[in-house]
């Protein structure tokens, strides 16, 4: 499976998910390019799926009905993430093109960085 990882998605997730052809849009030089575009792109390049954190894109871009599946995380922080490879993982190999699905891998909560009183 041809996966793209958006720029909001960790690149130290891609080692665990051996059994896909992982591809980053920083690594693509894809940086700069909105995501009209963006979706235009992995199109033309035959991805098979776009994996990204960006939850207000299936309100911002037409997403349903593309030849690529769009899986979004809850969370994009990789010590929150980490301990949900192997649900990333499932739902890649689920995806089904022309589909938007959701990963849910719970939510960073930022610790209190306050020195107590």
């Amino acid at each position: 499976m041809k996966v793209l990882f958006d720029e909001d998605v960790p690149a130290r997730l891609a080692p665990f998910l051996l059994l896909h052809e992982i591809h980053t849009v920083a690594g693509m030089r894809w940086g700069s390019i909105k995501n009209g575009a963006l979706l235009a792109l992995i199109e033309r390049e035959g991805f098979d799926v776009f994996l990204t954190g960006d939850k207000n894109m299936n309100q911002q871009q037409r997403l349903d009905g593309r030849p690529f599946a769009v899986l979004i995380l809850s969370a994009i922080n990789s010590p929150v993430i980490r301990t949900h490879v192997q649900k990333i993982s499932d739902a890649l190999d689920n995806a089904e093109r022309g589909a938007v699905g959701m990963i849910n891998c719970g939510v960073f909560v930022p610790h209190s960085r306050r020195f107590p009183r």
